[in-house]
């Protein structure tokens, strides 16, 4: 029951809804009761069945409600029929009991729609929450997640919170107090009957919870599989041309089969175990049932303590009961198969983040010297990927990083961003720890620019506007003119309001970088970081981009982790890098004459 308790803790901004639907709730069972006790004077009147009372008794007590009650309306019946007559009583009467149901309807209307209002503030509230959360998380968490399952969570485990945890709250509030009102109104009916419902009751909610306690296990099973299912979905369209190329269409759909089994054997099992709960408490009514009618006709035939109009709503009033008994039941077993959607949600809430300003952390808006790496290291599961690496970089030098691919380029680069925090050793920018600075402000001075062109599923000037949100239309074109993107952006259908598709679907990849280059330049950073952002382009493409990132890498810091070393020839110095080591430094030419590993890889890309 905790994250059943945790969800409800999201309710609390909505106190005046929920005073409201408790309210509307109690209203539907009041309603409700009067709906159904009414049936008492109507077959008084019908079986003929009224005590002629011209005087009725006063009020002593609880111990004489009962026959307060009924002397009461015998009186009215009685008063009532020297006037009107015994049919015009009767309709009356039934005028009234439309009333009621009309009344009951209306406030269950009412009592459902403001419900509604809280289940979809709290599933809105909380799907926001995990968006924040998965923004703030550092990179290396989604590392060892699957992507499908983190959608699933913000869709299918959120929508079964809002269903199952949060519809109960309205179960657990209407329908105990409709057990308890009616229980009352049947123990005034008929203590003795009453007797029969008390023991009976609670056997059948043992019985049913024990059952719903076993719910948990598959239902968490079914999440996991979905996730899985997600994730296959997502990776196949992904890689759809690879697998189309290596005809491995029968070895996808047979994973994603064998995943998708799983996830049917679960959701047969959790569903096995619910339906279980209304045959049971169905078969649990009619013993019930049975008993109450044959004790209730003792009463009647033999001691004469009961009225058979009395009975007969006792008997409504006991299936009043049935459906909120089973309506319980079911949010028990909607409350545990939940439970495991809560849990998978607030894994992710709860993930530790260690890229979080320090007490005390001030903001930087300005590079002024030097960017320092003092003896970093950097490990990842347990593997140390950065060795006691040592680098000055002063404002306004090219910086180029080399190496074969797992050399640690990538990993600098993610350090310098503050993707990471070094496990050791430090980085400072202009003589500050990054570590007493705010992340935000530090990134603001630093343009990333990778090797995969990142784009979103918007228009061009909204995918530019990400770096600068109140830039000018004469910016955004003066950004796009020096990275090369203005001509071929005027060829699209809408100009710069041309959505560009998912991932930048609909633009070439040397157009897709160009636009990243533009975001780039409109950020205006003083530091500049590009990671191979040319090593998947053609020669055309690459020719563009390298112009465009030459514009931009002009009177700025800049640090570039190159594949061609074409691109990196002019840098003010080349940093070789071997297993997280930095084996040598240079420019070019040093390097070159120095015929070590730099020289090797110059002649590995000359062949």
């Amino acid at each position: 029951m905790s994250y059943y308790m945790r969800v409800l803790q999201y309710a609390k901004k909505y106190k005046k809804e929920i005073f409201l639907t408790i309210l509307l709730n109690i209203l539907v069972v009041i309603f409700s009761l009067f709906s159904i006790t009414i049936l008492i004077p109507t077959l008084k009147i019908i079986f003929k069945n009224t005590v002629e009372v011209t005087e009725a008794i006063p009020y002593t007590g609880l111990a004489s409600l009962k026959d307060y009650l009924e002397s009461q309306l015998n009186y009215f019946i009685t008063t009532q029929s020297l006037t009107l007559g015994k049919s015009g009583v009767l309709m009356r009467i039934l005028i009234f009991a439309a009333s009621m149901f009309f009344l009951k309807n209306l406030f269950r209307y009412l009592a459902a729609i403001s419900m509604a209002f809280i289940q979809i503030g709290v599933e809105r509230d909380l799907r926001n929450d995990m968006h924040t959360k998965i923004l703030q998380l550092p990179t290396r968490y989604f590392n060892d997640q699957r992507k499908g399952d983190i959608i699933a969570k913000m869709t299918t485990d959120i929508t079964e919170i809002q269903w199952a945890l949060l519809g109960s709250f309205q179960r657990l509030v209407q329908d105990p107090l409709m057990i308890v009102l009616t229980l009352t109104t049947m123990i005034i009916l008929s203590p003795q009957l009453t007797g029969f419902v008390v023991v009976f009751i609670p056997i059948m909610g043992l019985l049913i919870n024990r059952i719903g306690n076993t719910l948990k296990k598959p239902s968490m099973a079914a999440k996991e599989a979905m996730g899985r299912l997600l994730s296959h979905v997502d990776e196949h369209i992904t890689g759809l041309p690879i697998i189309k190329s290596y005809v491995a269409e029968k070895r996808a759909s047979q994973h994603f089969q064998q995943t998708n089994e799983g996830y049917f054997r679960s959701m047969l099992s959790m569903f096995r175990r619910r339906e279980l709960s209304s045959p049971m408490s169905e078969f649990m009514g009619s013993i019930i049932i049975i008993t109450i009618m044959w004790y209730g006709s003792q009463l009647i035939l033999n001691t004469g303590q009961l009225e058979p109009e009395v009975f007969i709503t006792y008997i409504a009033l006991f299936y009043q009961i049935i459906a909120p008994a089973k309506n319980i039941s079911n949010a028990i077993f909607d409350i545990k198969r939940a439970e495991s959607s809560g849990e998978r949600i607030f894994a992710l809430l709860d993930a530790p983040d260690d890229m979080q300003d320090k007490d005390g952390a001030f903001a930087k808006k300005s590079f002024d010297t030097a960017l320092v790496l003092k003896d970093v290291c950097f490990s990842y599961e347990e593997k140390q990927v950065i060795n006691n690496i040592s680098l000055t970089i002063p404002k306004g030098q090219q910086i180029a990083l080399v190496g074969q691919s797992g050399s640690g380029k990538t990993t600098i680069s993610s350090l310098i961003n503050r993707f990471f925090d070094v496990s050791s050793g430090a980085i400072t920018i202009d003589g500050i720890n990054y570590k007493d600075l705010k992340i935000k402000s530090l990134r603001k001075i630093i343009g990333y620019i990778s090797q995969d062109a990142i784009l979103f599923h918007d228009t061009i000037k909204n995918n530019l506007l990400l770096a600068k949100p109140n830039a000018t239309e004469a910016e955004i074109i003066a950004a796009a003119k020096a990275a090369n993107a203005h001509d071929f952006i005027l060829e699209t259908p809408l100009g710069y309001e041309t959505n560009i598709g998912e991932g930048g679907a609909k633009l070439s990849g040397g157009q897709r970088q160009r636009l990243t280059i533009a975001r780039a330049i409109l950020k205006d950073p003083p530091i500049l970081v590009l990671d191979e952002a040319t090593s998947a382009l053609d020669s055309e493409s690459e020719k563009l981009v390298q112009e465009a990132l030459e514009k931009i890498m002009e009177h700025r810091t800049s640090i570039v982790i190159a594949h061609r070393l074409s691109t990196i020839k002019n840098s003010d110095r080349i940093i070789v890098m071997r297993e997280g080591n930095i084996i040598e430094e240079g420019t070019h030419q040093e390097l070159f004459e120095q015929n070590g590993a730099y020289r090797k890889l110059v002649d590995l890309q000359n062949l």
